[in-house]
């Protein structure tokens, strides 16, 4: 499928394949070709290469075309299904890996993996590569390890270069590379070679109806008033960035969000309805050019009845182009007669029509103006390949997504109105009489007339009418594909009384295996296939279709730049084939200016990194083959200090090795990384009880702040912080938050005097009451993390892997403070009233246990708690009595067994403690363990509440 590189690809190739390198090209420029050669080059025994920042689809396909290719030994796979010992066999067979990040960390640092072997590593998606990123991490410590494998990076994404300081060099760093090379599409190279081979192509630019380019003003004017508040609440923002034309492009809401996030929590209600207004508009200029009249009028009646239902919208509904936007989109879709106009003058225009003679209106259903082009596009196909002596060209059709793709089919294979005809009485006209325009009680139209447009200007038969969705099971060729719709199109070319029958089911028996999940074949003469350009869950289904089909006629519906530069590619790979590319585009539309702006922006992303890459001041020891490189360092700090000048002779002091114990599953994390930058060893091992051992006394469980408050609702942190207390002397909740975005755990209004049980805050508070030993660490980052951690465990003893992963919920020895409880007795005397964590060690130091305590009497306890009332409350529990009704009496008695007491007829009177069984239970250690009836894990809301 991939076929032969073209000269410039080779040239690409050779370029990194002779050193270390960082490859961008432009959209749409092959650099999965690129990558997919490296991995012919390398799949064999006597390497070992690993392949980084890939997706299962996008390594599904690579093992696919060098099946194709005949290479014998095929990439493998490596994830936690794969066990460790099975892990260094894998290893050892060499050839390219597809590695998790997550699982290839964890065997570079427990040395599972043999680094020294490591032939290289491939980094797709390198703009990506953060300092903080696990990716990062692996290339550190394949370049601490490995001294000769060679990093080759790749990426196509120029602009993510655009933005930030010195990012593509700072990317680079991250590498460990030194040469950056650059292909734009305006490349000499690139140039020569596809000016040679360039498809015909037709540019169709298509006029907007005067309706469509009435609304697009009115939109466009909403917009630039949005932006125009949006200044003058915030005069700090970039008015570059606040342009009309950028509002147009993809990465507008990125953009704003970066400039707000920080704010966010600042930022009047006023500020915010604008950002979200701006996001609505948006989309409604996306809907005018890309769907019918009918969705269109939908979603704006829907915007106004919900922005009116919330009051949410900053006002633009009340502008007279809002009001124009709304007069010109329901004339696309109907007209009121002139005497009805006349019948509800002076009425009220929001009241709605009582009778069902009002409600009658005259339908126009617009067509869409790309429709009728695309008609005529097909017609001009059809007529070429009747005149052809060869086999008819075989047409790809793309569109944006998913739902214009659909009704593409629907209008090439039942027509406009009648498409137009079903979306109106399934939306706006559902809940109205049928019309007096030709449509039966079902609301569709009657007679033949428009109900379909072919090809050649006739009506197709609805029955090539096929929809292909994804399926495990495998794929067809479209020669199969061809010879099923025949034999399904034979055997229901019998008529249906019910059409609607008919349609489910033709659906349901002629649905294909296609290795894509939105993929239509519409006709099979000539054999016409839709497909869209993006939103689909295999990321390569658009080149398998475009290499399968091998069409002469592709019909861009939408533009997509990265698609316009493949199909560049696919003609120059097929020399002497015929490739003529139709490129339908509404002329003067935002449309055009999102295709042109997008252009604009690659272009200028790239003339930057030409301007930085002959600036750049490149060190000689970037790419870490020598122990020179300053980023190999794990403890930058005391690099920094090299000396201390206070002792005698400016003696060097020695770095005391640090090691901190993390849970495996804490690598899907930064701060591993962090740490490990930072100087200390991690020790990754599977632990139960917190996510970071710091010392033997010091367990931290780790939370962002959305897990917090799902944590804190489902009761799991209770248990997670009932085990570190009981297990570590030091236990701590550490809560990280992104200072960029502020939070709040309970809204302003919500806030109360009073403990509730369904507040997060209140939540929280208990927490911090049962257990007084927590602490909590709130950071605004790893990187703030990473620091602490290291502050504090400086002078403490290290931790022991062994004992840590060794600590599980049911391990018998626990120490709940410098000496040993047993937890049942602990726990129950806690929730005693009159007990607090105060007073607590005071009773233990004076009962050696629950029966001990029941024998004092309240003037001693008073004398031990130091309050009277906190002894009279204990006191009365203790000694009091409780009534149980007569229904138990049988269980009670035979409970208590010889215990002697009696029952009443009314009920039973019962010690509380003693029922329970805990009066021989000793608070204290010994060999004799007892077991509390009373669950630890219960939650203590109510105890404290009450007290």
């Amino acid at each position: 499928m991939a076929g032969a590189l073209l000269e410039f690809e080779t040239e690409m190739f050779l370029a990194l394949f002779g050193t270390d390198g960082l490859l961008v090209t432009a959209e749409g420029m092959g650099i999965d070709r690129i990558l997919l050669q490296f991995l012919r080059v390398y799949s064999e025994e006597g390497s070992l290469v690993l392949l980084l920042n890939t997706t299962t689809p996008e390594q599904e396909y690579f093992t696919e075309q060098l099946r194709a290719e005949g290479v014998s030994h095929l990439p493998q796979t490596v994830t936690s299904e794969v066990q460790s010992s099975e892990r260094n066999r894998v290893y050892t067979q060499g050839g390219v890996l597809f590695v998790t990040s997550r699982i290839l960390v964890v065997d570079f640092l427990t040395d599972r993996i043999p680094a020294h072997l490591i032939t290289g590593i491939l980094v797709y998606r390198a703009h990506k590569i953060i300092e903080s990123c696990q990716e990062a991490f692996i290339l550190r410590l394949f370049r601490q390890k490995n001294k000769t494998g060679f990093i080759k990076a790749f990426t196509d994404k120029a602009t993510s270069f655009s933005s930030g300081f010195c990012q593509v060099e700072r990317v680079m760093r991250n590498l460990f590379v030194k040469k950056l090379f650059l292909w734009p599409r305006f490349h000499a190279a690139v140039n020569s070679v596809l000016d040679r081979h360039k498809p015909d192509v037709v540019e169709l630019h298509v006029s907007l109806t005067p309706a469509m380019r009435a609304i697009q003003s009115s939109v466009l004017d909403i917009m630039n008033a949005c932006l125009k508040e949006l200044k003058r609440y915030n005069p700090t923002l970039e008015a570059e960035d606040l342009s009309l034309e950028s509002t147009l492009g993809t990465a507008f809401e990125k953009t704003i969000r970066h400039y707000l996030d920080p704010l966010w929590h600042q930022l009047g209600a006023r500020t915010k309805s604008l950002v979200q207004d701006l996001k609505i508009l948006r989309t409604l200029l996306l809907y005018l050019t890309q769907y019918d009249c009918v969705t269109f009028l939908n979603l704006l009646e829907s915007l106004r009845s919900s922005q009116k239902a919330f009051g949410s919208n900053s006002g633009w509904l009340f502008l007279d182009s809002s009001t124009s936007m709304f007069v010109n989109a329901r004339t696309r879709v109907y007209k009121v007669p002139e005497a009805k106009k006349k019948l509800k003058a002076g009425s009220d225009p929001e009241q709605k029509p009582s009778t069902s003679a009002e409600v009658k209106r005259v339908l126009v259903l617009e067509t869409n103006p790309k429709w009728e082009a695309l008609s005529e596009v097909m017609q001009e196909i059809e007529k070429e390949n009747s005149q052809s002596e060869n086999n008819p060209g075989r047409v790809l059709i793309c569109a944006s997504d998913d739902r214009t793709c659909a009704q593409l089919r629907e209008y090439i294979t039942s027509g406009a109105e009648s498409l137009l005809t079903r979306l109106y009485t399934r939306t706006i006209g559902k809940n109205e009489d049928p019309f007096d325009r030709g449509f039966d009680d079902r609301g569709k139209v009657k007679g033949g007339k428009g109900q379909g447009i072919g090809p050649n200007g006739k009506k197709p038969r609805a029955k090539q009418a096929k929809s292909c969705k994804k399926s495990p099971r495998p794929a067809l060729t479209l020669t199969q594909m061809v010879g099923k719709e025949e034999g399904a199109e034979g055997e229901h070319m019998g008529s249906s009384a019910d059409g609607e029958e008919e349609e489910t089911m033709e659906e349901e028996e002629l649905l294909l295996d296609l290795p894509s999940d939105a993929y239509y074949g519409i006709l099979k003469e000539p054999l016409t296939v839709i497909h869209p350009l993006l939103g689909c869950t295999d990321p390569y289904s658009l080149t398998r279709v475009l290499h399968e089909v091998e069409p002469s006629y592709v019909v861009l519906y939408d533009a997509e730049l990265s698609f316009v530069r493949q199909l560049e590619i696919f003609k120059a790979s097929r020399p002497g084939k015929q490739l003529r590319v139709y490129f339908l585009i509404y002329g003067g539309s935002t449309e055009e200016q999102r295709y042109l702006t997008a252009l604009r922006k690659e272009k200028e992303a790239f003339e930057h990194l030409i301007r930085e890459k002959a600036s750049m001041v490149v060190p000689e020891e970037r790419e870490g083959r020598q122990d020179t490189n300053l980023d190999l360092l794990r403890n930058q700090d005391a690099a920094n200090a090299t000396t201390n000048t206070r002792k005698a002779g400016g003696q060097q002091e020695a770095a005391v090795p640090s090691r901190v114990i993390v849970d495996m599953r804490e690598f899907r994390s930064e701060l591993p990384s962090l740490l490990h930058r930072r100087g200390l060893d991690i020790e990754p091992v599977t632990l139960e009880v917190g996510d970071y051992i710091l010392t033997s006394d010091i367990c931290v469980e780790r939370k962002s702040v959305s897990d917090l408050i799902g944590s804190l609702q489902s009761g799991r942190l209770y248990t997670q912080c009932l085990s570190m207390s009981r297990f570590y002397r030091r236990p701590v909740l550490l809560i990280e938050f992104d200072p960029a975005k502020p939070f709040s755990l309970v809204a302003r209004s919500d806030m109360r005097q009073e403990i509730s049980s369904g507040d997060i805050s209140s939540k929280l508070t208990l927490l911090t009451l049962h257990f007084p030993r927590l602490r909590l660490l709130w950071c605004p980052s790893p990187h703030a993390t990473a620091e602490l951690f290291q502050e504090l465990k400086c002078g403490r003893p290290e931790p022991d892997a062994a004992a840590a992963q060794a600590v599980t919920a049911e391990s018998d020895t626990v120490s709940e403070s410098a000496d040993l409880y047993n937890p049942g007795p602990y726990d129950f005397l806690l929730r005693m009233p009159g007990v607090n964590t105060k007073n607590c060690r005071a009773l233990i130091n004076n009962a050696e246990n629950l029966a001990g305590l029941a024998t004092l009497s309240q003037d001693r306890l008073a004398e031990i708690l130091g309050n009277a009332t906190n002894a009279r409350q204990l006191y009365q529990f203790l000694h009091g009595t409780m009534d149980v009704p007569l229904a138990q009496k049988g269980k009670m008695t035979e409970s208590r067994g010889k215990r002697g007491q009696t029952a009443t007829d009314q009920g039973q009177q019962i010690n509380l403690v003693d029922h329970h069984g805990l009066v021989s239970g000793n608070i204290k250690q010994s060999p004799f363990r007892c077991s509390s009836l009373f669950s630890p894990h219960r939650s203590r809301a109510d105890e404290v509440a009450g007290r």
